[in-house]
């Protein structure tokens, strides 16, 4: 399968501010309630379904994947960029982490009890988010729990040349309404369970939208 084009600059990007991002991004513990209340009842649901281990996808450092882990979820993490699968070994090395894609898992189907999409769907081009939602609905098993979280707004692409600690950065960002990802969920197969809006507030400069979902 040919990668598709924007996964260079998501990935070098990421490489780029790795260390900068890791200073600069809060522990689970910091953040707000609703935020760290949606993680842990995420945690609960597939912890209490016992189906198989949680993927968390776009893992980064790994701070959330060793919360989960912390709750009682057997979790790993996957990045696309090299260098924070790196830091993410280095700061947990009894949680397993590993380099690829989201939009190509190399999983067998029907194999995870959870999957996590933590503020790592919005580089990905809109037109490309059924090919990812439908590799999600993939990995999972019958019964298998999703949560997706991130900005969302009225078909904004931001574009930024730098960010964590002024480091150069290439990619795009793109942020589709809330209504718009629940029917994109929809269409790939998912049942919603749940979904909570957060405007800004707190120090947050845009909104943020949680979905809890299983598959059937």
């Amino acid at each position: 399968m040919t990668e598709p084009s924007y996964l260079a600059a998501v990935r070098n990007s990421y490489d780029t501010v790795a260390d900068a991002y890791t200073e600069r991004i809060p522990s689970p513990a910091e953040l707000d309630p609703l935020s760290r209340a949606m993680l842990t009842a995420f945690a609960e649901l597939v912890r209490t379904a016992g189906l198989g281990p949680v993927a968390d996808l776009g893992c980064g450092p790994g701070k959330v994947t060793a919360h989960l882990a912390a709750l009682g979820v057997p979790a790993f993490g996957i990045d696309l960029s090299p260098r924070m699968v790196e830091v993410a070994r280095a700061a947990h090395p009894d949680l397993r982490f590993t380099v690829g894609s989201m939009t190509a898992l190399e999983l067998e189907d029907d194999h995870l009890g959870g999957v996590l999409a933590y503020y790592s769907t919005h580089h990905t081009p809109p037109e490309l988010l059924p090919t990812v939602y439908a590799e999600l609905h993939r990995v999972l098993a019958p019964g298998g729990r999703l949560m997706l979280c991130g900005y969302v707004g009225d078909h904004e692409i931001l574009r930024p040349t730098k960010a964590y600690g002024d480091h150069p950065v290439s990619f795009e960002s793109h942020l589709v309404p809330h209504h718009h990802l629940a029917d994109l969920l929809d269409r790939a197969g998912f049942a919603l369970t749940a979904q909570l809006t957060q405007a800004p507030g707190e120090g947050a400069r845009r909104t943020v939208a949680s979905f809890l979902a299983r598959k059937p």
